[in-house]
């Protein structure tokens, strides 16, 4: 299959609520949302969602803000790829509409990290600092760090962030992208933001 702008792309994640009762937040996370228009796995380690970009994240963030809602402090820890050679499976979520199937609007505070990793392009750099840029332009933007920036704010807003960044840092010339995202919700360090 060519790999172009549009094809398949994947998020691996793994959820980590600091509760005796992790296993029912997980699982009560995965079912409330809608994953009608991507194609799931889950295993002893991660999930993996794949499909349209659009919808990617839009499960993504559905997920997240189901677990977040239970008021758990939990963890978040994921990797975006996209390009990657040979990367067909569930093709068929292609042809599903751009029409997105989760729409909670509640608001809930988020601290992450992310990485961007343009493959094969010798200006990484570039595109990695205009993103950096335009997460302090959009005022989601947290913390330099080393190996990643800290991101921050309402998670509409930092999954927002996250989704424009993906697609930013992707051109026709180079396909393949890897983004990883680490976010920690209701922590006590948060002071109840």
């Amino acid at each position: 299959m060519e790999c172009g702008l549009s094809p398949i792309i994947g998020f691996r994640f793994s959820l980590y609520p600091m509760a005796d009762n992790f296993v029912e937040v997980i699982k009560g996370a995965l079912s409330e949302t809608d994953t009608s228009n991507v194609w799931m796995h889950t295993d002893d380690v991660s999930t993996v969602i794949r499909g349209k970009q659009i919808h990617v994240f839009n499960v993504a963030k559905a997920i997240a803000l189901s677990a977040a809602k239970t008021g758990k402090h939990l963890a978040l820890s994921g990797t975006f790829s996209a390009g990657c050679p040979g990367d067909t499976t569930g093709d068929v979520y292609l042809d599903k509409s751009d029409e997105i199937a989760n729409r909670d609007a509640t608001k809930q505070y988020v601290s992450s990290q992310f990485a961007l990793y343009p493959m094969n392009n010798p200006m990484y750099m570039d595109i990695i600092y205009k993103e950096v840029d335009r997460a302090k332009q959009q005022g989601v933007f947290n913390d330099s760090m080393h190996y990643a920036s800290g991101i921050h704010g309402d998670i509409h807003e930092v999954f927002a962030f996250y989704e424009e960044a993906f697609s930013n840092a992707r051109s026709d010339d180079h396909k393949h992208l890897v983004m990883t995202v680490s976010m920690s919700i209701n922590s006590p360090s948060h002071g109840g933001r």
